[in-house]
């Protein structure tokens, strides 16, 4: 059979990977796929930085390399939004398959790719782009194609799991966490898009698009950190049975009018700790997904690093090729539902929230008063300490996060309420 001529563009941590696993599985690949695969050609900055690779593949020129005639697949682990965008989509629009595992482009520039694959009848497959290894978006996209999905709850960042893990284990603070974190090689030297939530956004954006079938950008997600979080928060949760993980949160939500819409979120959250997703530790992501016939499930395993990005990207690459040995191609996007992005004010949450009170007789129907006031449901509380150390510890039912916000900005004003100390959204069973 004829060669599936392969360029990739980027031959960092992951290209490096997947430029071994072509080599490495040659032949059993050619079984696999009906044809041999060969790469003839590496788009790079700095080829003198790539001695492992062969010279002759080497270029500086992506987009010479993404124009020649001699390539049918385009492999791309540059990331960045520009120039990748523009090389894409010349790929695409040439009717050149493409690989991808570039979440930040996907989740703001997706619509853009998928028409130009469309257009041309072109394949665009992007496994790697949420969960490294773990096959999360091939089942969304086809195995549960048939279902509904209604929910979609997940750990997606390694970095700020590894955090979290941490203080929960250790009871250390958030900010020698993350010195550690960078010590061990699990943070960045710049560690903003993990730790600020912008990584997890962009993959949330991309999880609820294909698993509700409507079109979700990083603009559509609302967006916490983990800077935020304070040993004594953790300390609380543990005192609830819970822990704190970041989460990627994706889920239908509909209107007293019976309006569906959808909401995604990514934040620091309670989970009770026999929630599956709570025993998910260190680097590892995990995704719990709901669906109406098929219920619940959980997808787990390593979310980054150099090889278990790289085996999806091949494993695209293989569904890639066999489409192309079978003149056939892969799913298109499905953005048929079309719903409406929920904003976060409108979206039902619970909250955990810890108050350094005044230690004297009303203060809980001072405060009580206040959640009576917004139509927020208080479901537990507990006081703890006497004093000057008295605290009041209070955890609410499902209300608009609006009208928690509202409720948390009134009860700072409240003469007998020294401070605010912390406030936590709460996830999992009342």
């Amino acid at each position: 059979m004829k060669p599936i001529r392969v360029a990739l563009l980027g031959c960092g941590t992951v290209g490096t990977e997947v430029v071994r696993l072509l080599t490495d599985q040659a032949e059993d690949l050619t079984q696999r796929i009906g044809a041999p695969v060969e790469i003839v050609g590496i788009a790079v900055r700095r080829p003198n930085k790539h001695r492992e690779v062969p010279e002759h593949l080497l270029t500086t020129d992506a987009a010479a390399l993404v124009k020649s005639d001699d390539v049918d697949v385009i492999v791309e682990v540059i990331g960045g939004i520009d120039p990748t965008r523009g090389l894409l989509l010349e790929a695409l629009r040439a009717g050149k398959s493409v690989v991808t595992a570039n979440k930040a482009l996907l989740a703001e520039h997706g619509s853009d790719l998928f028409e130009a694959a469309d257009a041309s009848g072109a394949d665009l497959y992007f496994e790697a782009a949420v969960a490294g290894a773990i096959p999360l978006l091939r089942p969304l996209r086809e195995s549960l194609a048939g279902d509904r999905i209604t929910r979609v709850m997940g750990i997606v960042n390694g970095t700020t799991n590894f955090i979290l893990s941490a203080m929960d284990a250790t009871g250390a603070g958030y900010a020698e966490t993350l010195e550690e974190a960078s010590r061990l090689g699990y943070a960045e030297a710049d560690p903003t898009a993990d730790v600020d939530g912008f990584d997890a956004a962009s993959k949330a954006a991309i999880l609820a698009s294909l698993a509700f079938h409507t079109r979700v950008t990083a603009s559509d997600v609302y967006r916490e950190g983990i800077r935020a979080v304070s040993a004594a928060d953790i300390a609380a949760a543990k005192g609830l049975g819970r822990t704190v993980k970041l989460l990627a949160i994706c889920e239908r939500v509909v209107s007293p009018s019976g309006q569906e819409s959808v909401a995604v979120r990514v934040h620091p959250a309670m989970i009770p700790r026999t929630h599956p997703l709570a025993s998910v530790n260190g680097a590892f992501n995990a995704v719990f997904v709901e669906a109406d016939a098929a219920g619940e499930m959980m997808f787990y395993g390593q979310g980054a690093g150099g090889a278990p990005t790289a085996s999806a990207v091949v494993g695209d690459l293989v569904a890639v090729a066999r489409n192309m040995v079978a003149s056939g191609h892969g799913p298109r996007e499905s953005a048929y539902a079309a719903l409406s992005a929920q904003p976060m004010g409108n979206t039902p949450t619970r909250y955990h929230i810890s108050l350094d009170v005044a230690d004297k007789a009303g203060v809980l129907s001072q405060v009580a008063a206040v959640f009576a006031e917004h139509d927020v449901s208080i479901a537990a509380v507990r006081q703890e300490g006497r004093t000057e150390d008295a605290s009041l510890v209070i955890v609410t039912h499902a209300a608009t996060d609006a009208a928690l916000r509202s409720t948390v900005d009134k009860i700072g004003g409240l003469p007998v309420v020294r401070d605010v100390v912390s406030v936590m959204r709460v996830e999992g069973e009342e």
